[in-house]
């Protein structure tokens, strides 16, 4: 009786297996091409660019985690991608390294990958350079398909007479503005040279202020030159003069590409209520501390708070208002260090903890100095 009960248990439980089974191909046939593509688990790994990147030391894991599609692409070129590396002076290393940051480098042709390294060796000193780069931006470099778009943004730029290591930098950080066509680049290059001509500016400085412009912030070509013209509008309203304008440009450098009118109008709201100062001396506030047009009001308000706090005053904070460049935590650790040595900041000026982190250790090894250097006494006897 127990046999027959296992016999009938097994053929229904074999039914149940069989009707799964076949509603599961059902369902696979409903399924779109694509949705088993994009499921890298079904897609079979292509073994020889497993193997290829396995004998160069890869991390496979490392890949399937990230980048697992490349693995299953029928065509790569790990072998050739690798032996360009190493032509380049790259070891087994960097070219491991390079490989599993960025394992789409393999999908790209041979050809492109040599066009590319002569093109970008046109701005780099060397072939070292040229490979440190790539070894920080292996992203952009293996960017091909824009290939144009890059020589002739590269031949504009070089047209200005730019430093080889600025544009160089400009391709590795922001290879966005290389990709995109020419001419959007040199709209924006126009209105930077407008500008900084129409404020006063030198036109023999012109070339060393946008080597400056695009040093500090790579991405200044993505900004839509209207914002540098509505940035300017709004600050020349608030009565800056063409030379304060100036100052500030040259200042802000890269940053006043990021200002927004309405932003600044909130900073200047504040900073002037808080420090119950004068159009004049907001004014004056802005010059000596430019910051103030880009920090929000959540952080200016804190700020300010943290040196009310810590018992500055508000005369002291519009005398020295860079002292706001720094953030509460950098203050507080600056006026107690200042403290262990008598120097107490409520009664002097707050300039002597403004500036960078080398400006203020300058400032406490002079006031070291001065604590530790022994009085003379004009009665002692000489020591002979």
């Amino acid at each position: 009786m127990n046999d027959v009960l296992l016999l009938q248990r097994s053929a229904a439980m074999l039914r149940i297996t069989t009707s799964l089974c076949a509603s599961c191909q059902k369902m696979r046939l409903l399924l779109p091409p694509s949705a088993s593509l994009t499921s890298h688990s079904k897609r079979e790994e292509n073994q020889r660019t497993v193997d290829s990147l396995y004998e160069l030391s890869v991390d496979i894991r490392k890949v399937r985690k990230l980048k697992g599609w490349v693995l299953s692409e029928k065509t790569a070129y790990v072998a050739e991608t690798a032996g360009l590396l190493r032509d380049m002076g790259a070891d087994t290393a960097v070219i491991a390294h390079i490989l599993e940051t960025h394992p789409e480098a393999v999908l790209c042709r041979p050809e492109d990958v040599k066009a590319q390294r002569d093109l970008w060796g046109s701005v780099c000193s060397g072939q070292r350079a040229l490979l440190s780069i790539i070894e920080k931006f292996p992203a952009s470099f293996f960017t091909v398909s824009h290939h144009s778009n890059q020589r002739a943004n590269i031949l504009y730029l070089q047209s200005l007479r730019l430093n080889k290591k600025i544009i160089s930098k400009l391709m590795a950080s922001a290879p966005q503005s290389f990709s995109r066509p020419v001419e959007s680049n040199q709209e924006v290059i126009h209105t930077l040279r407008e500008t900084y001509l129409d404020l006063g500016g030198d036109e023999g400085n012109l070339r060393v202020w946008l080597q400056k412009l695009l040093s500090q912030n790579p991405y200044i070509l993505l900004r839509p030159a209207e914002t540098w013209r509505d940035s300017l509008g709004f600050l020349r309203e608030r009565g800056f003069t063409t030379e304060e304008l100036l100052s500030l440009v040259s200042s802000l450098r890269a940053s006043i590409s990021e200002l927004q009118p309405e932003a600044m109008r909130q900073a200047l709201a504040y900073v002037q209520d808080a420090l119950s100062c004068s159009e004049d001396e907001l004014k004056r506030v802005v010059i000596r501390c430019p910051a103030v047009l880009y920090y929000s009001l959540a952080t200016l308000a804190g700020r300010f708070q943290g040196l009310m706090d810590a018992g500055a005053s508000v005369e002291q904070v519009k005398e020295s208002p860079n002292v706001l460049e720094l953030t509460t935590q950098i203050v507080l650790y600056r006026i107690q260090k200042l403290a262990s040595y008598g120097y107490d900041v409520r009664s002097g000026s707050l300039d002597v903890i403004v500036g960078t982190k080398k400006d203020f250790e300058m400032s406490y090894a002079k006031l070291n100095l001065r604590q530790q250097r022994p009085l003379f006494n004009p009665v002692a006897p000489l020591r002979c």
